[in-house]
């Protein structure tokens, strides 16, 4: 489905050639949507119960590591089986990344008095630039289907 809408867009040379990455731009696109919105909706939705910001943003990071996940995975680099161990991989930069966020909002937040809304899109565009290669060349590199 993703591949014929692009190839509307773009062509078919352009999709048999850089399919992947265009199948990464547009699924990325959706992650990155649901990854801005969540926090915020999530931020708002729970203040009342007093959770702090950096609990909001655990919450709302468990939620889209799954979902960007399982897109990744059936969506763009279409990979057969190996789901605890791409999971694992997955995961594994996603972990990382959100250790340096909490760090990275913590900062951001107490000392430079930005808002947790504003910090958290800062550090988004971050993990966007990254992700490709981590998981082209890691997490999905097995023999696509």
């Amino acid at each position: 489905m993703i591949d014929q809408v692009l190839r509307r867009l773009f062509g078919d040379a352009l999709v048999e050639h850089h399919g992947q990455k265009l199948r990464y731009l547009f699924v990325g696109g959706l992650n990155t949507a649901v990854g801005l919105a969540a926090f915020p909706v999530l931020y708002y939705l729970l203040s009342g119960a007093a959770l702090g910001y950096l609990t909001v943003l655990s919450i709302s990071q468990i939620i889209c590591i799954c979902f960007a996940y399982l897109t990744n995975k059936f969506l763009v680099f279409k990979t057969a089986g190996n789901y605890v161990g791409e999971y694992l991989q997955f995961i594994t930069f996603h972990l990382v990344y959100f250790v340096v966020n909490v760090f990275f909002l913590k900062f951001s937040v107490e000392r430079l008095g930005f808002s947790p809304v504003l910090s958290q899109l800062i550090f988004a565009l971050l993990v966007i630039v990254s992700s490709y290669l981590w998981h082209s060349k890691i997490t999905f590199s097995q023999v696509k289907r």
